[in-house]
């Protein structure tokens, strides 16, 4: 069976962080589980490389938001590499979906759920949530709240996890001096990053896809901006399973810069953990759920992991010819008992303690010479079956 998945990439105006990471992790645990169940998963990443907030960072910097944004998704997918999360099928940056941005627009206007409305001399282009039924079904947004007064939201993205109670910026006009802007079927000018994930998921997948992904704080405004364009235009259910990744907090803190709390994974590797520490701390626990890092935190999955592995290694000193019956149904039993918990919502904690507890026990099987050098060469092959989804062990 075949599966699409949209996930949500960076905003590489800045570097990722670690919280960042837990979210792409995550979504790399996903698609790795299905493809362990045999699915053939087509996954794209959005880049949003094009945004108020990146013209004003190469601004600060003084370089172009191509230079800026290029640095920033390369250091993206060396990190990629260092914690084994695979590269998606497709790394789609919104600056190459211009086209197919203006095209949703020009869509949506002809439709009625879209107009334009011009702005400090910019002839933007809008979307009225109040013309598409079902605005916030994923938010589970009371529409019966929404202000009868027209508002208007310019920005590409506004702090904090308010929803803006108004109509939402699709397309942003041309204005004297801009540097970022395209010649379009809708006029010049460049498209708003609440129309760009639907632009490059449409474009590669089409308008139906399977599962959608993100952190939660895409829950509020984003998703249900990206869901909406794309329902609008198609009138066709755009994914038909929506996961959310929970926040990553610092000694208690939500991360940020003004905390002087950002954690990036050099800052763990530089404290002498190895990547595989890092991935392991990142999707020990479900996904759903905030966690919360501390170093003491850290240090503790890392024992834990180095211990498992241990035993691991040891399951090879096994020289007995025969196993006791405990011993072989354990060992032929890993792979079912990681997906026994991983198909609860992908519980990787779970999965893990018991494949560990499993292992433990035939490490000691080992040392009593009750398990067979067949059995625990059965055992370390469902290991590296089960370390095709982890990535950690092996």
């Amino acid at each position: 069976m075949k599966v699409k998945m949209y996930t949500c990439g960076p905003s590489t105006y800045q570097r990722a962080h670690i919280g960042n990471y837990r979210t792409f992790l995550f979504e790399d645990i996903l698609q790795r589980y299905l493809e362990f169940l045999h699915y053939k998963v087509t996954r794209l990443i959005t880049l949003t490389n094009i945004e108020d907030k990146a013209i004003a960072q190469a601004q600060k910097e003084g370089v172009s938001v191509e230079e800026l944004t290029n640095r920033n998704e390369a250091e993206f997918f060396r990190e990629f590499e260092k914690l084994h999360i695979k590269r998606p099928d497709y790394t789609v940056r919104a600056s190459t979906i211009v086209d197919q941005a203006a095209r949703l627009t020009k869509a949506l206007e002809d439709k009625g759920v879209a107009y334009k409305y011009t702005y400090e001399g910019r002839e933007n282009v809008y979307f009225d949530p109040t013309k598409f039924s079902g605005f916030g079904k994923l938010a589970h947004l009371d529409m019966k709240k929404w202000p009868k007064k027209k508002r208007r939201f310019h920005l590409d993205t506004y702090p904090g996890m308010p929803w803006n109670r108004g109509d939402f910026i699709l397309w942003h006009g041309y204005k004297s001096g801009d540097s970022v802007c395209w010649e379009t079927e809708v006029g010049r000018g460049r498209p708003a990053w609440n129309i760009q994930d639907a632009a490059m998921v449409t474009k590669h997948l089409g308008f139906c896809v399977d599962v959608a992904c993100g952190g939660i704080d895409n829950l509020v405004r984003h998703h249900d901006y990206t869901l909406a364009v794309a329902e609008a235009v198609s009138g066709k259910p755009f994914s038909r399973f929506w996961l959310h990744g929970g926040h990553l907090y610092v000694d208690g803190k939500k991360m940020s810069k003004s905390k002087g709390n950002v954690l990036y994974p050099q800052d763990l590797t530089a404290e002498g953990y190895k990547n595989e520490h890092i991935r392991f701390f990142l999707i020990y626990g479900s996904y759903r759920q905030r966690r919360n890092f501390t170093w003491e935190n850290l240090a503790e999955t890392s024992r834990l992991l180095d211990d498992f592995k241990t035993s691991v290694k040891n399951l090879q000193e096994a020289k007995a010819q025969s196993s006791s019956p405990k011993a072989k149904v354990l060992a032929h039993s890993i792979a079912v008992t990681f997906s026994r918990y991983m198909d609860d919502d992908l519980d990787v904690k779970g999965a893990f303690n018991a494949i560990h507890a499993a292992v433990a026990d035939l490490q000691g099987f080992t040392r009593n010479d009750k398990l067979s050098r067949e059995d625990a060469q059965t055992a370390l092959t469902e290991l590296k079956e089960v370390d095709r989804v982890l990535q950690i062990i092996f």
